[in-house]
């Protein structure tokens, strides 16, 4: 195995992560994969640039995580973005490819499923992303589903995202979601939204508007034996929300191309993404940028709360 590699520490963590993790300073961690396979280059690495500063300006760090030459980066650079954004092989990495990632060395764009996994164990307690991965329409017989949810039920974190992505099953999403305990708020929105789109069709299971309701959620989540992870959402804006039968037609087409042109596993929701954003004349790509940037603003309003909460329980105690 010729390229293997072999590197310590495991954990490469930014000063400024560092820090903020010692202190007790709110901390968001990022997916990376948006940089690297979300967005047409040059746009992606400007994107997660503006994403970072939608949570420095909510008060809290920003801390995108990656797979990098043997290391898992928390809290990536500049430049490590830049290289995410123009390297043609950077690998996707979901949880289960963690290890591998590692060991091959090279570049590794984490999924939401990672970056979960590396935000519980570095100690980091919010992650924000735009759409989570859910059950797949028709995984009554593929069983497709998604290892973010999964995830959710592994670690204890809180996790604010935009619902599921359009082309999922969210009626399906949800009730695996309550099979398996998770939570699910609605953040100023009882609807549970749908990415692109506000609404899925179904609600979540209870409306909070004040963070510092959800950090004393948060916290006496956390104190109960065995309890998951608290999935928040919030909704794309209004001004940035796309036409859900739009949507749904586009994706309807794009399915049955998939399907005609024998597309399948992971490779049919980059097909139908694809495929939506050219139906839609790149409207899709902006809404996915405005989706980004707003649960990235969300989460950091939330994790300051969470923050303060606990450094005030701290200080009493």
């Amino acid at each position: 195995m010729s390229d293997v590699v072999v590197s310590a520490p495991l954990f490469r963590l930014s000063d400024e992560v560092r820090d903020a993790l010692h202190t007790g300073r709110p901390v968001v961690a990022l997916e990376s994969n948006v940089v690297a396979h979300g967005f047409r280059r040059p746009a992606n690495v400007a994107i997660a640039l503006e994403v970072e500063q939608a949570v420095r300006d909510g008060g809290a760090v920003p801390a995108t995580i990656a797979v990098a030459d043997g290391h898992i980066v928390v809290g990536a650079n500049s430049q490590e973005l830049e290289r995410l954004g123009t390297a043609t092989d950077v690998a996707k990495v979901t949880s289960r490819d963690l290890a591998v990632a590692l060991a091959r060395g090279g570049l590794g764009a984490t999924s939401i499923s990672a970056t979960m996994a590396v935000a519980n164990q570095v100690g980091i307690a919010t992650v924000a992303s735009a759409g989570l991965g859910g059950v797949h329409r028709g995984a009554e017989t593929t069983m497709d589903i998604s290892a973010d949810l999964t995830e959710l039920a592994r670690t204890r974190l809180l996790v604010v995202c935009a619902g599921v992505k359009k082309i999922l099953d969210a009626g399906l999403t949800l009730e695996f979601l309550e099979t398996q305990g998770t939570p699910v708020i609605g953040y100023r929105h009882r609807g549970f939204p749908a990415f692109y789109c506000r609404d899925s069709g179904y609600d979540t299971q209870v409306r909070i508007d004040d963070p510092h309701r959800l950090a004393e959620i948060a916290r006496f989540h956390r104190q109960l034996a065995g309890s998951s992870s608290l999935l928040i959402t919030h909704p794309i804006p209004a001004a940035d929300a796309l036409d859900g039968d739009a949507i749904e037609a586009a994706i309807r087409q794009a399915l049955a191309r998939a399907d005609a042109e024998h597309v399948t596993g992971p490779a049919v929701t980059t097909f139908v993404l694809k495929a939506v954003d050219a139906a839609t004349g790149g409207a899709a790509a902006a809404a996915n940028r405005a989706v980004l940037i707003s649960t990235a603003a969300a989460a950091a309003e939330i994790e300051a709360a969470r923050a303060a909460l606990e450094r005030g329980v701290a200080h009493v105690g």
